[in-house]
């Protein structure tokens, strides 16, 4: 007897839709440009300005302060206002930000100026993933969302590219500037997109949800399904912080995006990006011309290792993929710990270190680095989303300033070996939290992630049912 095996259709993804994730993604190539330039700039800041090894963490980590704090109004800027146009506030602030820092004249308007700038991310890393996960159907929501963390690493080696091109003028004000042309091209991008469907229906305005719908969806019965779907999750009454205090399931929920986001950063990958120059200094390439192109070739691996986080979170999955990323990063870390511990004296021993740190860069970009944002943005029910985005956003920045702020402290206090030993020690615990928490998203709709979660499922089976 033979059966006749239907293969499984691949549902058709609508152009328009895969447009308008493109332009919203736009938002992490200024995110990756405010983060990267920095690397190549602070040192000529430093000689400019005589800063001290304090200032220059100051100078690093007042973006942080920014962007958490940025973070913190997206949240009810996009309950209010929408979407939309919480994203155009931020392409807004990027504009003013790097106007500022171009044109610092001291070091307090510097400072001000990349507050701003701080602010301006922060608003993007809340919105633009948010947005994507509302936007995307369920079937590319996870390649879509990391499409933003790509842009993220590009605009990062650009920034590296753009520092090692001025570097030899040591112009740091071209390096800070330059960000000014993208962020007037991401404010005139977003101004050309819908609004998202789900916040329409919130704001009670469904004739314009099924119109963004029916442009983004391939057939009309799949819009209707999906306007359906929507409708239901916007039915439950308590919001935000009140859902917060009334809801054990939204609790956990919450804590668990402040988690993620805290394990992506504590993974060490943020000292890769902005102190760069320094750990291939510590590494034993001396020129600034060798460290400035090593940073670019970090940027570049970052860039290339993204396209595995894309091309695998929608098949394998997104907890395999953190498993096996916190995992290399954990033994590179060691690795490298073991190598400045013992001493970095030849060129054979240089380069091996700097395979070691390309290797948990790739570790990083496959993993951890695009799938918290993916995770974060996917786990929150509808009617409490813009508040657990917020609070687990604000955990990444606050996070993120830490790390900023205490890298060089932990290199003078217990050197280069006992740094890197301790997030190698961080990434084991991110493998034993990821086990024990994490739950597998992958090809679940929002609206059936929000029903398993708000039955009170455990955390890691949230999304194992239809």
């Amino acid at each position: 007897m033979t059966t006749n095996i239907i293969p499984r259709a691949v549902p058709h993804t609508n152009r328009q839709t895969l447009l308008v994730c493109l332009l919203a993604a736009l938002a992490g190539l200024l995110f990756g440009l405010d983060m990267g330039v920095i690397a190549g700039a602070l040192p000529f800041l430093a000689q400019e300005f005589g800063l001290s090894s304090h200032q220059q963490e100051m100078v690093v980590s007042v973006m942080m302060l920014g962007a958490a704090l940025g973070a913190l109004c997206s949240g009810p800027l996009c309950s209010r206002i929408g979407r939309k146009k919480t994203l155009l506030i931020g392409a807004a602030l990027f504009v003013a930000g790097s106007i500022g820092c171009a044109f610092a004249p001291d070091l307090q308007i510097l400072i001000v100026s990349r507050f701003l700038l701080g602010a301006a991310v922060g608003v993007a890393s809340f919105v633009a993933p948010l947005y994507l996960s509302e936007i995307a159907p369920e079937h590319i929501r996870g390649s879509m969302i990391s499409l933003y963390q790509l842009m993220i690493t590009i605009g990062i080696l650009a920034a590296f590219l753009s520092d090692t091109a001025f570097s030899s003028s040591g112009n740091w004000r071209w390096m800070l500037g330059i960000i000014t042309f993208p962020a007037l091209i991401l404010f005139a991008g977003v101004l050309t997109l819908p609004e998202s469907p789900r916040w329409l229906m919130m704001k009670n305005k469904s004739e314009l949800a099924e119109k963004v719908l029916l442009l983004l969806r391939s057939t009309k019965s799949e819009a209707h399904i999906e306007l359906e779907a929507i409708r239901q999750s916007v039915q439950m009454k308590q919001r935000g912080w009140h859902l917060f205090r009334a809801n054990s399931n939204f609790r956990r929920t919450t804590c668990l995006g402040v988690l993620l986001q805290f394990m992506q950063q504590f993974t060490g990958m943020t000292v890769i990006m902005y102190y760069a120059p320094k750990i291939f200094a510590i590494a034993g390439f001396a020129s600034t011309q060798q460290q400035m192109w090593g940073t670019v070739i970090a940027g570049l691996t970052n860039v290339l290792a993204t396209f595995i986080a894309i091309g695998l979170v929608d098949r394998w999955g997104r907890k395999p993929i953190l498993k096996l990323g916190f995992s290399v990063m954990a033994i590179c870390m060691a690795l490298m710990g073991w190598m400045f511990f013992t001493g970095i004296t030849s060129l054979t021993q240089q380069y091996v270190a700097v395979t070691l740190l390309l290797i948990f860069i790739v570790g990083f970009a496959m993993s951890a680095g695009p799938l918290i944002w993916v995770l974060c943005s996917e786990i929150h029910p509808l009617a409490g989303r813009d508040f657990g985005v917020t609070c687990s956003t604000m955990a990444n920045w606050i996070a993120n300033m830490i790390i900023g702020a205490t890298f060089l402290t932990l290199i003078d206090t217990v050197g280069s070996a006992g740094t890197f030993w301790l997030y190698a020690a961080l990434n084991v615990v991110c493998i034993v939290l990821t086990l024990i928490f994490v739950p597998e998203t992958k090809n679940i709709s929002l609206e059936n992630i929000e029903k398993n979660l708000m039955a009170g499922l455990p955390l890691r089976s949230i999304g194992s049912s239809r």
